[in-house]
């Protein structure tokens, strides 16, 4: 499972209010509940990353150490890097099963690798003009790689476990100075009928496979999307806060749910060596089932519990928090 600490864009964190009691109890909902053996703690705070992570080992939790830069430059990144492989290691000396991952498509959510003002425009510019997309691709990971091995050598003068990076498959990753081969893989329409003979693929490699950053949201058609699940979402144009949906969406939890499902079957049945879902909870994106449906920012958000803007669930009266379908499935797909 993924665990969000909070995002940090230009300063602003997605997840305003971090509870560490709340954290310590959602972790052991991910643990006990949700069967999970592993939980990869993502942000941008490097003290909220190490506390969940603390609180993740206490419960016995195998720790996937996640820093997630977002539009930084090249020395900002590995600045957060140097800080957070200390913490990493101060962990796994207390005995700790510790991954650390060096960053999550670097390329298109960080300054330095394309040109663009956000991922958006740097994906589109990456992509056209079609006849100069190979050339563009080259040069892309080319500057990935070089900065990858110098990361890789940053973290592990102070990090002392396995190390991996959370990577999209244009980037063009050399592996070489990696302990685990990690993808984030999202299925869409546009690849269903070819996503687990790639699944496959790519777990015929010489180590470990991991799959990261799969997910959809709880309306109709999201998983046809693939990584453009969001695109639904209107944001505050200085923030990037989410505002409202930009439509009506029909709700459709049993959607979400059966999409989690399916990729875990492909990924236990095609040796995948760790999947981790994304995610737990998303914050900035509230259940609002009462007025106009396009304020239920829940709809497009990928957490699989759906957060409340007041009170308390009722599967978990302690938590400002209810599962959705997706959390049943996912607890029956671990269970096993």
């Amino acid at each position: 499972m993924t665990y969000d600490t909070g995002l940090v864009v230009h300063g602003r964190t997605s997840r305003e209010h971090f509870d560490p009691a709340v954290v310590r109890r959602e972790l052991g909902v991910i643990r006990d509940d949700l069967h999970c053996d592993a939980v990869q703690i993502i942000g941008g705070d490097p003290e909220r990353l190490e506390l969940a992570a603390g609180a993740a080992a206490a419960l016995g939790l195998e720790v996937w150490f996640s820093p997630y830069p977002l539009e930084l430059d090249p020395e900002q990144i590995l600045a957060l890097f140097r800080d957070c492989a200390e913490r990493a290691e101060r962990l796994r000396r207390q005995g700790a099963e510790v991954v650390f991952v060096a960053g999550v498509e670097l390329s298109v959510m960080n300054r330095g690798f394309l040109p663009g003002e956000d991922s958006g425009e740097r994906v589109e510019r990456l992509m056209d003009p079609p006849e100069r997309r190979r050339e563009a691709m080259r040069a892309l990971g080319v500057r990935v790689n070089a900065f990858l091995r110098e990361a890789a050598t940053a973290v592990r003068a102070r990090f002392r476990g396995r190390l991996t990076y959370a990577a999209i498959q244009f980037e063009q990753v050399d592996w070489t100075p990696f302990d685990l081969v990690t993808y984030e893989l999202i299925r869409s329409a546009e690849v269903a009928d070819r996503f687990r003979e790639a699944v496959r693929e790519l777990a015929r490699g010489p180590k470990p496979l991991a799959i990261t950053g799969f997910g959809t949201a709880a309306y109709r058609g999201a998983g046809d999307r693939g990584g453009r699940v969001l695109d639904v979402v209107e944001h505050d144009p200085h923030t990037r806060a989410p505002l409202r949906l930009n439509g009506v969406y029909e709700r459709d939890e049993a959607g979400q749910a059966a999409y989690l499902g399916e990729l875990l079957e492909i990924f236990d049945s095609e040796g995948v060596d760790s999947a981790f879902v994304f995610l737990f909870a998303l914050a900035g994106y509230p259940h609002r089932p009462d007025g106009d449906p396009r304020d239920d920012l829940d709809r497009a958000g990928l957490g699989i519990v759906k957060l409340l803007e007041e009170g308390r669930g009722r599967a978990y009266p302690d938590m400002a928090w209810e599962p959705k379908a997706a959390f049943g499935e996912v607890a029956r797909r671990y269970r096993r």
